[in-house]
């Protein structure tokens, strides 16, 4: 493995070791839990758009686009592909397959301990039982008694990362609140960015309502380019938190943008400790999450910068904005400007 790329911590790129001869390069993709709702269905996985390799020489670089021969083996996870799998008693390490037995004197409702385990699938005697990810909070799944069988029982786990030991084991209760986000592979692995600005002037400013409604703000004349920043000077009730819902941008005739080719530029706070407060939850199309700034161990003051990398030059005329849902919460934004260019960000 030589490298891993991650939307949350908008990971894109990684570096290749140099070769003196041809080789294969394998990418494996997961593409579980897709949001299937919703009048804006944007919730990509995978490699959504195209791939390029960069050469660096001395003085410049070359960048190829990937278009080569690419052959794509889905693995549909079926009880087909699980009964050919060809198993090995030697250890494994990354993304790999594990089997194993345990014997059932009474079948009854029991919680599968999952602390050791990364991020993956498990089936229980073929059924696939839950997916899994030891940053929780969830750190178990429930496995019906119905499914067990009184004596050998088989076990098959997915495992994307790797365990930090191969064991399972049953609990009487569940494991429901147990976050470990320092165990987030992407955790440490946000590129450092920094915000350009300079001479940028802002292109519109203004005030948010205090209220929960959506707002729509059109701008006096359209603006072209493809960065979106959205930077928040202060909040209604006076606290340094900002959080956003969604953020839609809009055309000249007030239309909603296409979200397909957004991605986080940058951000300079979220929360990601006790909540899930990711700045990518603000363009993700659902109003039920949101982007908060860090709260439960930092808490740094506005102004905050939001940045949109809108994946090519858009003609831009006015924003909606959706605050966070429900009462006497934090974060409701009230000033803010606008800039808008094609580089608001520098690595």
């Amino acid at each position: 493995q030589i490298g891993v790329m991650d939307r949350r911590s908008r990971r894109y790129h990684f570096e290749l070791p140099a070769r003196g001869r041809a080789g294969q390069l394998d990418i494996l993709v997961e593409s579980v839990g897709h949001v299937n709702f919703g009048n804006e269905i944007h919730d990509r996985k995978g490699l959504f758009g195209p791939a390029h390799m960069i050469e660096h020489m001395i003085a410049f670089s070359v960048t190829n686009d990937l278009t080569g021969e690419w052959k794509t083996y889905p693995f549909p996870m079926d009880t087909q592909m699980l009964s050919v799998l060809k198993w090995k008693k030697n250890p494994a390490t990354g993304p790999a397959f594990w089997r194993g037995q345990f014997v059932v004197t009474d079948k009854e409702d029991t919680f599968l301990d999952l602390q050791q385990w990364g991020k993956g699938l498990v089936w229980v005697n073929g059924h696939c039982l839950a997916r899994y990810w030891n940053i929780g909070p969830t750190q178990t799944a429930y496995l019906p008694g119905p499914w067990l069988h009184e004596g050998t029982n088989e076990i098959i786990m997915l495992d994307l990362i790797g365990p930090q030991k191969p064991v399972i084991a049953g609990l009487n209760k569940p494991i429901l609140d147990d976050l470990r986000p320092s165990l987030d592979f992407a955790r440490n692995s946000i590129p450092k960015r920094k915000m350009i600005l300079g001479e940028t002037k802002p292109f519109h400013t203004g005030s948010f309502a205090a209220g929960t409604e959506a707002e729509t703000i059109m701008f006096t004349s359209p603006v072209e380019g493809r960065q979106f920043c959205i930077e928040c000077l202060n909040a209604h009730d006076g606290k340094p938190f900002a959080a956003i819902a969604e953020l839609d941008l809009l055309d000249a005739k007030g239309k909603s943008i296409s979200h397909l080719d957004w991605t986080i530029a940058f951000v300079d706070s979220e929360e990601m400790l006790s909540e899930d407060g990711s700045a990518s939850n603000a363009i993700n199309g659902q109003t039920s999450d949101f982007w908060h700034t860090a709260w439960s161990q930092e808490q740094p003051a506005y102004p905050h910068h939001l940045v949109i990398d809108l994946g090519n030059k858009v003609r831009i005329g006015g924003l909606r904005y959706t605050p966070r849902a429900g009462d006497k919460v934090a974060g409701r934004i009230k000033d803010y400007r606008i800039y808008v260019g094609d580089k608001l960000v520098g690595d």
